[in-house]
């Protein structure tokens, strides 16, 4: 099911409902938010997968995907897309969700399960520090407006994909990742490198899950650690690549080790 709710300041957002469960069940949701320049087809590779056992919701971060674009003189900010994934969440009617999200959309997972505990059951995120304000993001931005978005990307694949990746996989990243507006990605990605909330992260007291690249640039791996030893009731996957997209790269490790983890936390 595909559908859209207005947000509390008014912008149209959209989301997609699968539920393949048997219908005598209750099944469990999950929430998946996917990363900056993504949207929800971004979970391709998960849903065959997750889809035998949970009822899964993916939205599209306002910006992205279906959701609408704030104009420019509209107020962004990561706590608005908090408010989105909370409405969603009360829209659903489950209570409280099992809450998946991927680089920037970990940011807002981490951040709804701080400020909206009762909402979340599980937290689980992939390549996803508290914000992204020690990275070098800032200086993609003069570089996206001198080249455009999807040379840039290509450029820096590296960060992105390592050479075991399909190279069908990654022309098709660049080509969806690419047709995003670039002034909106500018002020998401420059908003985004102004939040470090790691010291937030004693707040969260759900099972939490974090995935992260063993050798990234982007997110900074020693960080996973650090948001480990501050998350109670917190474990933490290493997989052994410098690429950023771990849940594009390796789709099947990371839903592994998210259904592992859903195992135990229900046990």
């Amino acid at each position: 099911m595909h559908s859209t709710f207005t947000s509390h300041d008014g912008l149209e957002i959209a989301y997609h409902v699968d539920d393949f469960t048997p219908p005598w069940t209750k099944a469990e949701t999950i929430l998946l938010l996917h990363p900056a320049m993504g949207n929800s087809t971004r979970w391709f590779s998960w849903m065959p997968t997750l889809l035998q056992k949970y009822r899964v919701i993916r939205m599209d971060l306002r910006g992205h995907g279906d959701s609408g674009m704030p104009a420019e003189s509209d107020p962004f900010s990561l706590d608005l897309l908090v408010q989105d994934a909370a409405q969603l969440i009360d829209l659903a009617g489950e209570g409280r969700v099992h809450v998946v999200g991927n680089s920037a959309g970990g940011y807002v997972a981490q951040q709804l399960a701080i400020q909206h505990p009762e909402k979340v059951k599980t937290l689980a995120t992939y390549a996803a520090t508290p914000g992204l304000k020690h990275s070098h993001a800032p200086t993609w931005i003069p570089k996206i407006k001198e080249i455009g978005l999807k040379p840039f990307l290509a450029q820096t694949i590296h960060e992105r994909f390592d050479e075991t990746a399909d190279p069908d996989l990654v022309k098709w990243f660049i080509d969806q990742t690419g047709s995003n507006d670039p002034a909106f990605i500018a002020r998401f990605v420059l908003h985004m490198c102004t939040h470090d909330f790691m010291e937030e992260l004693t707040q969260i007291k759900c099972p939490t899950l974090i995935v992260a690249a063993g050798k990234e640039s982007i997110g900074h791996a020693n960080a996973y650690v650090d948001m480990q030893q501050r998350i109670p009731n917190s474990q933490l996957q290493y997989i052994d690549t410098a690429a950023h997209n771990i849940c594009d790269g390796y789709p099947q490790r990371c839903v592994q080790y998210l259904l592992d983890f859903l195992s135990k936390a229900q046990s």
